[in-house]
């Protein structure tokens, strides 16, 4: 068993967008419905819900924008992380800092999105 996608909820689709393209690198794609998910490298995905979108079904308790909490494993070292995101103008929270991941231990980066959810890099190196 593992993950397939999850979800994050979003309140400005041009923002969003913009934002996990130009930060994360994913590629934002269009599924069934006109529905918009964001393409991680090989075969992961965040489904999106925001503006307008319909998902059937959902949660009890929908996904709400700044609702979610995410990790992603950066393939560098953890200072490469914190620059990457200075050049992207993107304030770090915290970290560089020690956190145990599904890999083990490693060093994370912690920051937000425009909706305020919470996002990890963490690197394994």
């Amino acid at each position: 068993m593992r993950l397939d996608h999850v979800v994050v909820a979003v309140s400005d689709w041009e923002r969003s967008n913009a934002f996990y393209r130009d930060v994360l690198g994913v590629e934002v794609v269009e599924i069934e419905y006109g529905r918009v998910a964001y393409a991680l490298p090989g075969d992961q995905r965040l489904n999106v819900h925001g503006p307008g979108s319909t998902p059937h079904p959902c949660a009890a308790v929908p996904v709400r924008p700044g609702n979610s909490d995410l990790c992603f494993v950066w393939d560098g070292a953890a200072d490469e992380a914190v620059a990457h995101l200075e050049q992207r103008g993107v304030a770090v929270e915290l970290g560089p800092v020690a956190r145990a991941g599904a890999r083990g231990a490693g060093t994370s980066v912690y920051f937000r999105d425009p909706d305020g959810s919470l996002l990890e890099l963490i690197s394994y190196g």
